[in-house]
């Protein structure tokens, strides 16, 4: 498989260290970054006719329907049937994922991040942010260099609601309740990879190590 096209899925729970291994796995291997935020947006921005149906659910606080989603990410997905490419953000559901299951759009590979429910929440609830930039402090690892205030302007810091203990516990349990289903789809039939760890410096190296069984990498870099 190292010499072929690569379609890797990569899942995880918010706070699972997906953003900080899907940015190492880039490092390290030819793949075509996919976001499905991206393409959400994208179509939204552009006001296509998929993207103006979206937008409609979004304006009214709804999620946007799974076939709206489908169209919008299998249709990009099957403009890239020659290259290889790693899908961040679908599928979420099991219809989603059986969706995407066809011969010109169907992962080979899925990478399933798993960590302790009580460090993804202690990580996220530490999690502050600068309302104005978007920049994110960690009173972990990344502190401010003053207590509650921004680096550069100096204006104080928030935390999100969503960043909050009692509503980061309420996602991941979405979040399970959501994605067990897509979990189990892709380990019947026999793709499914997981990699479990604290923290993103731990699991990395498992997750490398088992790429470079199905893609050759481009290099290798020393992660801090």
């Amino acid at each position: 498989m190292a010499s072929k096209v690569l379609r890797t899925v990569i899942l995880g729970a918010p706070g699972s260290g997906k953003g900080t291994i899907a940015k190492r796995i880039l490092t390290d291997f030819e793949m075509k970054y996919v976001v499905s935020g991206d393409i959400l947006r994208s179509h939204v921005k552009q006001q296509t006719d998929i993207g103006k149906q979206a937008q409609d659910y979004m304006n009214r606080g709804a999620l946007v329907p799974d076939s709206i989603m489908e169209k919008m990410i299998i249709d990009a997905m099957r403009d890239l049937k020659s290259e290889t490419w790693l899908l961040d953000g679908f599928p979420r559901t099991l219809t989603q994922a059986e969706a995407l299951h066809h011969s010109d759009t169907a992962p080979d590979v899925v990478l399933d991040l798993q960590g302790p429910l009580e460090v993804i929440i202690d990580r996220i609830s530490k999690r502050w942010i600068h309302e104005g930039s978007g920049r994110v402090y960690n009173l972990d690892f990344n502190k401010p260099k003053v207590d509650g205030k921004d680096d550069i302007t100096g204006e104080p810091l928030i935390q999100r609601v969503d960043d909050m203990p009692e509503t980061v516990l309420a996602r991941l349990k979405a979040y399970e309740a959501q994605t067990k289903p897509v979990s189990e789809f892709y380990k019947k039939k026999g793709i499914l990879h997981d990699f479990h760890g604290r923290e993103s410096n731990a699991i990395w190296p498992h997750v490398r190590k088992f790429l470079v069984t199905v893609r050759k990498p481009v290099g290798e870099k020393k992660y801090t």
